[in-house]
């Protein structure tokens, strides 16, 4: 399965009242910035071992359909903590028996693009 997603912090920050505690601590307002969020996420991602690409718009990572939601529910829950609500935007191919898609799409429309680039021999 290939699954691409974007995610992103709306809203201000809520403050935590207990105080600050591991995974759950909400991000001050005067800290938050998107970028700050989308790192966060990406750097849960890279951790993963998934193989995986980011790109200005999304994130795409490729795996079994468990490990890929698990990524993306815990880098989605890091991004929560920059405001008061997250945007997910996902689109997956989910194609079984395939590995390596991640690669192997963009090979074989390089491809295709070399071969119709190619003056036809007459």
């Amino acid at each position: 399965m290939l699954l691409a997603f974007s995610v992103a912090p709306s809203g201000r920050p809520a403050r935590t009242a207990d105080g600050p505690e591991a995974g759950s601590r909400a991000i001050a307002s005067d800290e938050a910035s998107v970028h700050d969020a989308v790192a966060e996420a990406v750097r849960i991602v890279r951790e993963s071992g998934l193989p995986n690409h980011t790109d200005s718009m999304f994130t795409t990572i490729e795996g079994e359909w468990d490990e890929v939601f698990d990524v993306v529910k815990r880098a989605t829950e890091a991004v929560g903590r920059y405001g008061s609500r997250v945007s997910l935007v996902i689109k997956a191919d989910i194609r079984p028996g395939f590995t390596g898609e991640l690669t192997g799409k963009l090979d074989r429309l390089e491809e295709a693009i070399g071969d119709a680039s190619s003056p036809a021999a007459g």
